[in-house]
């Protein structure tokens, strides 16, 4: 079995949907399996301190699960068109892994959730890409063959995953969002499983 890695980071949950949604499309390619986790909160004074294992949810990434990943799907909240600070403060934790380009020609994908419909949700998935093309993954985006980007009337975009939670964060993921999530996990681990067949 390979894993695919769904890091996320989710202040009220809704991200965290997504990540059991995209790991659920992960497990429907034979061979392939979802290994979810999260990262801790961050202090605007220092780094907060956590313990080990959270109260609940996802354990927390470590340098080895992503080091040993066939393949990333990368979550956060929207924070002013941008990802949340602590998954930053993960991502800007990896530079020995950009040393040993260990994660170049693998597959990515990344996936957001907003409080309002125009609330930066293709800015932040772009501003994901980004750490990750600097280590030499592979984009991989939703093509329009998933025709729920046609005609939903909440999240989705080409970039990646997206879901629209409302001003108060309470949205559930609707039939689209949680079908265009599915559709990256097994877009992402499909293409991983057929790099692998080739090394």
């Amino acid at each position: 079995m390979a894993d695919i890695l769904v890091l996320y980071y989710s202040r009220y949950g809704a991200t965290a949907e997504m990540a059991r949604q995209i790991a659920r499309g992960v497990e429907e390619v034979a061979e392939m399996q979802a290994r979810l986790r999260t990262v801790p909160p961050v202090s605007p004074v220092c780094e907060a301190t956590e313990p080990a294992v959270p109260d609940s949810g996802a354990p927390y990434v470590t340098i080895a699960d992503l080091e040993a990943c066939a393949g990333l799907a990368l979550g956060s909240p929207t924070r002013f068109g941008n990802m949340a600070a602590p998954l930053k403060h993960f991502i800007d934790s990896t530079s020995s892994l950009w040393l040993t380009g260990v994660l170049a020609g693998k597959p990515a994908a990344v996936f957001t959730s907003t409080s309002s419909m125009h609330g930066g949700q293709e800015t932040t998935l772009i501003s994901m890409m980004l750490p990750l093309l600097h280590h030499g993954m592979l984009i991989a985006g939703l093509p329009y063959s998933q025709t729920e980007l046609l005609h939903t009337t909440s999240g989705g975009t080409p970039y990646g995953p997206s879901h629209l939670a409302g001003v108060d964060s309470k949205l559930p993921l609707t039939e689209d969002e949680k079908l265009l999530c599915r559709a990256m996990g097994k877009r992402v681990a499909s293409i991983a499983k057929k790099l692998i067949s080739t090394r």
